[in-house]
């Protein structure tokens, strides 16, 4: 049952400001996520943001300058079929494209699919877990078969979202709106890791929402490789049981520059500097390829039901860097 609530649907962004600036106020995007979390007394509102009145500010794709700047409100489907996105950077198309059904990818916003909250079911359950303010992690001794594998700490989410990998893989930049005005980070800085903090999986403020995804002009080099890889129990609908989202600027077999980026592995989307490091500069050769596979997953500790993962990882690294070569 959801509790009484408030609702809002301001015209301007200043408005949107505005209204979020009201205590247990909340903003309302594609609301895919944000409802259920409601349901199921994740999140506690008495006032829902609707910015269903901005879309024709907040939405679509725009080229330029070599890179895409991409409205907080485009919805995941438009990121899909979007012509630009495919020819400029294919990984983020491909990661829209598993995200959920095609019913929460036309209502699912980018925006919405970065900040979405975490699916552990204890988090999500009757459960009075460290991420809710309680005193454990309940996974450590529970069911953890689907839980991370790197960066775990006191909490051992994975981060749900597909595009965050692709967009982080990309070196993308949010533009973020709020009381103090307007700021843009990294992608990469935004995200919180359990031993910082197990309460909050973004730097971004309760009254504060993304209006803008900026991705940047690539590496230049005679060929630019960018995909991403989801690994997944039930193919037609669930979240990354492995993922890996590459951008890499290769010359013949050679990395020239580029960016790997783990999914289904960590409490954030996981930049793996080990596997960069070990295809940096080199060809990928077989051996390369083999080398690379064991650094993504040096650092990896399993929990009592999720070792699996670790050879998942290596096998999913090994083909996609051998596509990358080929």
């Amino acid at each position: 049952m959801f509790a009484p609530f408030e609702y809002a649907q301001p015209k301007t962004v200043s408005d949107a400001v505005e209204a979020l600036k009201s205590e247990g106020a909340v903003v309302h995007g594609g609301g895919s996520d944000l409802i259920t979390c409601l349901r199921e007394h994740i999140i506690n509102a008495t006032k829902l943001v609707s910015l269903s009145g901005l879309a024709s500010e907040l939405s679509g794709v725009t080229a330029a300058n070599g890179g895409l700047r991409i409205g907080a409100l485009t919805t995941l489907t438009h990121i899909v079929d979007n012509p630009d996105v495919n020819a400029r950077c294919p990984g983020l198309a491909q990661a829209a494209h598993e995200v959920g059904s095609p019913q929460l990818r036309n209502q699912g916003t980018i925006a919405g699919n970065i900040c979405q909250k975490p699916r552990c079911w204890y988090y999500r359950g009757e459960f009075n877990c460290i991420r809710k303010g309680g005193p454990i992690c309940y996974a450590v001794g529970g069911e953890n078969q689907f839980h991370c594998i790197l960066g775990g700490a006191n909490c051992y989410i994975v981060h749900p979202s597909d595009t965050s990998p692709a967009l982080l893989a990309l070196d993308a930049k949010l533009t973020i709106m709020g009381p103090g005005g307007t700021r843009t980070d990294k992608i990469e800085d935004i995200f919180i890791l359990p031993e910082d903090d197990p309460m909050r999986e973004t730097s971004i403020e309760r009254d504060e929402f993304i209006t803008a995804v900026d991705v940047p002009a690539q590496p230049k080099g005679p060929r630019f490789h960018n995909t991403y890889r989801k690994v997944r129990a039930r193919r037609s609908w669930d979240f990354a049981l492995s993922g890996l989202a590459l951008a890499l600027a290769m010359d013949g077999k050679r990395v020239i520059a580029g960016r790997a980026v783990l999914s289904g592995a960590a409490p954030v989307p996981w930049r793996s500097h080990e596997l960069e490091q070990a295809i940096m500069g080199k060809e990928l050769t077989p051996d390369v390829i083999d080398k690379a596979a064991e650094a993504a997953m040096a650092d990896a500790e399993p929990m009592s039901k999720n070792a699996y993962k670790i050879p998942l990882f290596k096998g999913m690294v090994r083909e996609e860097l051998a596509k990358a070569a080929a």
